[in-house]
């Protein structure tokens, strides 16, 4: 009975072999040994997939995401571990609760980004209550949105916007990254942005008060430029 169940995912769906553990025992990932350069998508290329994704079915969501991993400089399994109650919008902090190594810190995010999340909050709000960035339809409504079906969705975005380099979800945190120190912010800020504890390493397993300096310098920053690429 045991390996019966198993063959069915939590929607009743019969699964494919390739999710099963034992299918790729003993097989190489097809991607062992490849590196990719850090190879940041400019602000066009990244406001291309984003007015792409507005047209799209569950565009809202995609963007949201993109929001958060572009703004705030969040990794993707961060981003997806968000629930609604970490944004608070007023102080224009995010609270990341299992950061690298389950640490916790608080991020800030630009008045740019919040108002291009606000259309997926506003969906989101119709929704059962769970992570911030979940599943749409079927049984599964409202449960977690996996890591793969988020890259390959953004991969198809920016396939249909026409961006010629490969677009994953960790180069718009290389691209948060980029703009920031372009921008003129104190490198200990960035660190702090991105979750690089250097120094002691007690320290670096504390969650530490995100200081009011450092969400002025990331609300702060100028966003004129995407927000007339993306109206």
């Amino acid at each position: 009975m045991s390996s019966d169940v198993q063959l069915f995912d939590v929607a009743g769906r019969r699964r494919s072999p390739a999710t099963l553990p034992e299918f790729h025992v003993g097989r190489a990932p097809a991607n062992k040994g490849q590196r990719y350069a850090a190879d940041p998508p400019t602000v066009d290329e990244i406001i291309a997939i984003m007015r792409m994704a507005r047209g799209a079915p569950y565009g809202n969501r995609l963007n949201g995401l993109i929001v958060v991993l572009w703004r705030a400089g969040l990794r993707i399994n961060e981003a997806l571990s968000l629930t609604e109650t970490d944004l608070e919008q007023r102080r224009g902090s995010i609270l990341v609760r299992h950061g690298k190594n389950d640490r916790r810190r608080l991020v800030g995010m630009d008045a740019w980004g919040w108002s291009a999340l606000e259309p997926w909050l506003s969906e989101r709000a119709t929704l059962p209550i769970g992570p911030l960035f979940c599943v749409l339809a079927g049984p599964t409504r409202g449960h977690a949105w996996s890591a793969s079906a988020a890259r390959l969705e953004l991969h198809r975005a920016a396939v249909a916007a026409g961006v010629r380099r490969r677009v994953a979800p960790h180069q718009l945190r290389h691209a948060h990254a980029v703009e920031l120190l372009r921008e003129g912010i104190a490198l200990p800020l960035i660190q702090r942005q991105l979750g690089h504890y250097a120094g002691d390493p007690v320290k670096r397993g504390r969650a530490r008060p995100w200081p009011a300096s450092s969400n002025a310098s990331m609300g702060g920053r100028r966003s004129a430029e995407a927000f007339k690429l993306y109206l």
